[in-house]
């Protein structure tokens, strides 16, 4: 019991220790020595307390010979420290004072992976996803012969991946509450027509995404359905859409596993476009 007791009192006057020798250096008007003191805590991985000298010292650096590495530091203690939003534009705001400094390459590129681990899961706002996506190409096109464009490019794909899923969840969520009976007005045409604009735009946007084929069905589907809940005065017309749709879908997809459904939806269009 003693013993823990000693612990906790000597972990508590260590820590205050170290405090007080931080407040002090902070405190300090010395640059030149505060900035010796942020490479020492950088270097021992104590980002938080870099970030915080470092602050003072990129202030007071401008026009100096430590200017470039100090702020570049300051960058990459925030990013070590996972304040994501503040590193990236600590590195954008080192990129754009020195665009052929020491560290400009591996500015440019962290620009985006910053971005890059705080990019949200496929249902939220794309804001940052966006934001990487730009940051990512703005670094291959400025360093085409990098040897970080290879990560770039990789991730620069992972992310427009986030993008049509994002899509392809937008356009699903209205598939489905067009098949959902308890719509107001007729919503369910307003529903479909929007699932089928909304994949469209994707397949524009993404021609090559691997979701083509899921986009494909859900534009099928949702022509059918929006035929079968159309006016007298649209219907056959759409059904003839909807049978064009069904014919592309099998000539692009043969061996899909909707194939059936499409030739079942066929079928029923021409009972409707045969008259």
């Amino acid at each position: 019991m003693k013993k823990n007791v000693f612990l906790t009192l000597f972990a508590v006057v260590l820590f205050s220790g170290c405090s007080n020798e931080f407040n002090n250096i902070y405190r300090s008007t010395d640059i030149a020595y505060k900035y010796e003191c942020a490479k020492e805590y950088f270097a021992k991985g104590k980002f938080n307390q870099a970030s915080i000298l470092l602050q003072d010292v990129v202030t007071s650096q401008k026009g100096r010979s430590a200017a470039q590495e100090s702020l570049y530091m300051l960058a990459l203690s925030e990013y070590n420290n996972r304040d994501y939003e503040a590193a990236s534009q600590t590195f954008k705001k080192y990129f754009s004072s020195y665009p052929k400094g020491d560290y400009a390459e591996q500015a440019a590129f962290y620009i985006g992976q910053s971005l890059f681990e705080s990019v949200p899961e496929p249902r939220l706002d794309q804001t940052p996803t966006v934001g990487a996506i730009t940051a990512y190409q703005n670094f291959i096109d400025y360093f085409p012969d990098s040897q970080l464009r290879e990560t770039a490019q990789k991730r620069l794909f992972l992310l427009q991946d986030n993008l049509v899923q994002k899509e392809y969840l937008s356009a699903k969520l209205y598939y489905n509450l067009g098949g959902y009976f308890g719509n107001i007005n007729d919503g369910t045409e307003s529903n479909y027509e929007a699932c089928i604009i909304t994949a469209q735009n994707a397949l524009k946007t993404y021609p090559y995404t691997d979701k083509r084929e899921a986009f494909a069905i859900l534009i099928m589907k949702s022509k059918y359905y929006l035929a079968k809940n159309s006016s007298e005065a649209k219907k056959v017309e759409r059904y003839r859409d909807a049978e064009d749709e069904c014919y592309g879908f099998l000539t692009e997809f043969p061996e899909s596993k909707e194939a059936p459904t499409a030739q079942e939806y066929i079928e029923k269009c021409k009972k409707i476009t045969k008259d």
